[in-house]
């Protein structure tokens, strides 16, 4: 039986989307060609998500990502245990990532997800990612 591989989806990606930016059609192909139960997403992406969506008064936008993601499309939040942000910390120095590239990060290995963005930060030997493209080109 073949294990299904199950993908971490960055803030970037989610806010290519939402934000309708020069890739949201890609990353729309992406999200009708995975189902929900092989898509995750991190506390720390939707905190992010809703501190700009705020700051550019798309409360609208906001509500319908939320409504889509939890209430229609039962995605699963992940989240890290305070004691593993000492983990974040460690691979912020061995891989030269900022905070939240590294929470990612540890969120991708706890839960063994590969990362879905288009941040070239992850571009680091020893991170399993890829971008909407790569995952589109592969099916």
């Amino acid at each position: 039986m073949e294990t299904k591989i199950k993908y971490l989806v960055d803030t970037n990606v989610w806010l290519e989307r939402l934000l309708d930016q020069e890739k949201s059609e890609i990353t729309s192909r992406f999200f009708d060609l995975i189902p929900t139960d092989e898509l995750f997403v991190s506390d720390f992406s939707i905190h992010s998500i809703g501190v700009i969506l705020s700051r550019l008064k798309k409360f609208d936008v906001l509500e319908k990502f939320i409504n889509d993601l939890f209430v229609n499309g039962q995605l699963e939040q992940l989240s890290l245990d305070s004691i593993e942000l000492l983990d974040v910390i460690a691979n912020i120095q061995k891989f030269k990532l900022d905070f939240d590239d590294s929470y990612q990060f540890c969120i991708a290995q706890k839960y063994d997800l590969t990362i879905i963005t288009f941040d070239k930060d992850f571009n680091v030997k020893g991170i399993k990612k890829n971008t909407p493209d790569d995952i589109i080109e592969q099916q």
